[in-house]
């Protein structure tokens, strides 16, 4: 199923995403590969990153959660959860 994330930093969270940048694109680039993430990008306010989108396909809602359980933004605290979403959504077929 596909769906849209949209995730806020918590506040004050821009050290521990930069800290965690590098190990978040590494996962990221890997799912992509796979398919599992459509497509990301970061939340940009005043120039400077707030949060995060992606367009991400699991197969599972279990694949779903060990994707979260193991995303370094999450295991990291910069994503706020409490105001984290996940949006079911179809993206539009490239042909």
């Amino acid at each position: 199923m596909q769906y849209l994330v949209i995730a806020y930093d918590n506040e004050n969270a821009l050290e521990r995403r930069l800290e965690s940048r590098e190990a978040h694109i590494e996962s990221a680039r890997k799912l992509m590969a796979e398919g599992k993430i459509i497509n990301a990008g970061a939340l940009i306010e005043d120039d400077v990153m707030v949060g995060s989108t992606l367009f991400i396909d699991f197969d599972t809602d279990e694949e779903l959660d060990e994707w979260l359980e193991n995303e370094p933004y999450v295991k990291n605290n910069v994503w706020n959860m409490d105001e984290f979403q996940i949006v079911p959504m179809k993206l539009l077929p490239k042909n």
